[in-house]
């Protein structure tokens, strides 16, 4: 059942002379992990915030087609309501994070719901060991690193206990190894909560190997959609310019020369070094 679908999706921002995302028509099932990718201002993050009613309701604009998010549709629910069903992680924590303590970021969200006390304790609690930051909790988070902040922000969606989380670039602030430690998080919460994931990256050497499915856009439009392995396989997906992993590339050229690789596509170093492995033993 697809917990997000978007029919012909066209948004345009106030005073633009063209629109930033051009009939957008995908569909995402309840828990997979989606990932989407493209080139710089290909409308990625247009995309994203009209999932959770940032667009129409925050930024003005003209929006032509239809979106449904966890059965609603956007255009008629306002962002208060929709938070309950979709969380954001912004690119940079620091947009997200004011408070004077982790805690209490973690649990703005909620005390803006009126949700009792008690519930927002154990909420709060919950969300913070999930994340790992369990012993930060009354740091300020202007004192933590950039991968303790965004795992504050993460917290502070999942305390939400939405259905969908959405996350723009959240690691374009971190080292590679910073990077693996927060998508790992995210791995998780997917697969042992069933949580829905919409992960915007461009490191797919890092995150291809999570996704269950791929959205691939260019010019406001989306123009790959499907499985990751034969997706990032196509020599359409290398031509518009993202960033095939590495194993899937060495895949690509040891093949042309007729190295037996039997399999999928690999799509992370260890794939391709299982593949590699499984070669030599028939040497």
């Amino acid at each position: 059942m697809a917990i997000i679908e978007t029919r012909n999706l066209t948004y345009t921002y106030p005073g633009a002379a063209w629109p930033a995302i051009k009939d957008v028509s995908i569909k995402i099932e309840k828990g997979e992990f989606a990932l989407i990718t493209g080139p710089s201002g290909c409308g990625k993050t247009t995309l994203c915030r009209c999932f959770n009613g940032l667009i129409p309701h925050f930024y003005q604009g003209e929006l032509q087609g239809e979106i449904m998010v966890a059965g609603l549709r956007v255009q008629e629910h306002p962002i208060y309501e929709m938070a309950t069903h979709v969380g954001l992680v912004f690119q940079n924590p620091e947009n997200q994070l004011f408070a004077l303590s982790v805690e209490k970021d973690v649990a703005f969200g909620l005390e803006n719901l009126g949700t009792p006390r008690e519930e927002i304790r154990k909420r709060v609690d919950w969300a913070l060991e999930l994340t790992g930051i369990y012993e930060l909790r009354e740091r300020t988070p202007t004192e933590l690193s950039g991968g303790q902040q965004q795992r504050v922000a993460i917290a502070s969606v999942l305390a939400m206990q939405p259905e969908v989380i959405v996350l723009d670039e959240p690691t374009s602030f971190l080292d590679p190894l910073g990077a693996k430690k927060i998508f790992e998080v995210i791995y998780e919460l997917n697969r042992k909560l069933g949580i829905t994931v919409v992960l915007v990256e461009h490191r797919l050497d890092l995150t291809a190997k999570y996704a269950d499915h791929i959205i691939i856009m260019d010019d406001g439009k989306v123009v790959l959609d499907g499985e990751p392995h034969e997706i990032l396989n196509s020599d359409q997906a290398r031509l518009i310019g993202v960033g095939i992993p590495k194993a899937t590339r060495l895949y690509q050229i040891l093949r042309t020369d007729e190295v037996k690789l039997g399999g999928k596509v690999p799509l992370s170093s260890e794939e391709m070094a299982e593949k590699i492995r499984e070669a030599l033993k028939h040497l």
